[in-house]
Order: structure tokens, then sequence, then C-alpha cells
């Protein structure tokens, strides 16, 4: 599934080609993702100018002037810009066209996504009202983390990968923080002390922004809005690498389930 740093860098390539483009029309060629795509899109968008487009969490919000667009590319979709006259293939289910003559496209083979419209301010809806802290802000800190993560027996994997807590931190990057800070994912989130709390939460940002740097990690079919990959995998510390020695002491990279996915760590660095 895109995480934050495929989210990020998704919402920085489709900037250029669409802030400030006035809408010419909205094609609606499949309406059954995760949530049905409003039909009323064909109606309402045409005529509008695009202002901005914002990231909360893994969603993309495009400011409309009367209302916003909230985007999720669920578990296997990518958002494409291309010439409006470009054909459709089977998974491509939504064309937002501007007057440049491009289009955004949706492409979503498992039909995980979601496109939707409110004209309510966008963090008030409920997909996104009740979503925690985003890391890259500096309200996301070591004595956040410290203080959030009192009598929490929650391992601090899991707990960072909390979007009720903190947004975006997926499972590859929960790994290499945890790698990189030298704490142990098993560890009980409340009993890291401050000084560990304030490394993890900088090294947390360190790793986000190094994916987004990197165009974010090719995980299956993930492509950027020029369909491009993206290769953070290449600077994995210890992400599926599984029997491995470890790159800092040799020891083996061990694999373990948490939460129903996989946790890769040292036992030799990881404490």
């Amino acid at each position: 599934m895109p995480e934050l740093p495929e989210v990020e860098t998704t919402r920085r390539g489709l900037e250029p080609h669409l802030v400030g483009q006035r809408i010419l029309t909205a094609i609606v060629r499949h309406t059954g993702l995760r949530h049905p795509v409003p039909e009323t899109l064909k109606q309402v968008l045409p005529g509008l100018t695009l202002r901005s487009i914002e990231r909360r969490g893994k969603y993309l919000l495009l400011d409309c002037g009367e209302g916003w667009l909230i985007l999720h590319l669920g578990m296997s979709g990518s958002l494409r810009i291309l010439p409006a006259s470009t054909p459709p293939e089977k998974h491509d289910h939504f064309d937002l066209v501007v007057e440049s003559g491009q289009c955004m496209r949706l492409r979503d083979p498992r039909r995980f996504g979601a496109i939707l419209w409110t004209t309510a301010p966008p963090e008030a809806h409920p997909l996104l009202a009740k979503l925690g802290i985003e890391p890259l802000t500096p309200a996301f800190d070591g004595n956040f983390l410290y203080r959030v993560s009192r009598g929490r027996r929650t391992p601090i994997k899991q707990f960072l990968m909390d979007g009720h807590i903190i947004v975006g931190v997926g499972n590859i990057y929960a790994n290499e923080a945890l790698f990189s800070a030298g704490i142990s994912p098993k560890t009980a989130a409340g009993r890291l002390g401050k000084a560990r709390c304030t490394k993890l939460a900088a090294l947390v940002k360190d790793i986000l922004n190094l994916a987004i740097a990197a165009g974010g990690s090719t995980l299956r079919d993930f492509v950027n809005s020029a369909g491009n990959p993206g290769y953070f995998q290449q600077q994995y510390g210890v992400y599926g690498r599984t029997g491995q020695p470890c790159l800092r002491c040799g020891m083996t990279v061990r694999q373990l389930r948490q939460g129903q996915r996989s946790t890769f760590y040292c036992p030799g660095c990881q404490k």
C-alpha cells in the first residue's frame, strides 16, 4: 500500500501540472471503488480552478475553491499526468481533465482507492477527523512521543503505525526507523525513556524524508505521477533482509509477524 512518502511524492508530482488550472471535465468510468465515486463530479467540477494540493496522512486533498476532492490510492492505486487524449486502459477509473490539455488519471487495479467530494472543511470529514499527528511537522518530536506512549504496552512498531496516533508511518518505514534507532520492534512503547523517544522521533523524520527524496518505495505497481517507480528500497537497512547478515553487526536478520505485518529486525543491534 502506498504510504506517506509515496503519497507525498505523488502530491509533489501533481502540483506543477494542476495547481492554477481550470477543470474542463471529469470522467468517471467506474464508480465502484472502496467508497462509491460520486456521479455528480461530472456536473460539479467543470469550470472550477484547482487552488492547491495538500496531503493529510495518506489522503490527497485538492482544493477546488467551492469544495475539495479527497483522494486515496488504496492498495494499488496511482495517479498519473497524461495527455487527455491518451486512451484509457482497463483499470483507469477516473480522469480529471484541465485546460492545459493534460489529465490526472487514477489507475486502481484492486479498486480500494477513493475519490470523494466535500464542500465542508476536509479535516472534518469522517475519514480524516480522527487521524493522528503528522510526523514531518515540528509538533512531532521526542516530547510528543514520550507523552503519548506512557503506560502503553503496545509493541513500539505497532504503536508507530497506529494512524490515530501518528499518520503515515507504514510498515517499511517503521522497520527502518527502529533499526536505525537500535530499538527492538517488540519493546513496549511505554518502556521507552525520553532520550530514546527523542532519537526515534528524529529518525522517523529522517527515514521519511530520505524516502520522499528517493521517490518512495516501489511497492508492487506503485509509480509516481510521471509513471516512474520509487527507489528507496535500494537503501533498506533491514526490511526484507531475513536470513542475511546485519549491515552493522553481522548478526542474522530475523523476521516475525506483528499485527499481521512482517517485521524485520537485528537481535544484536536492536534492544
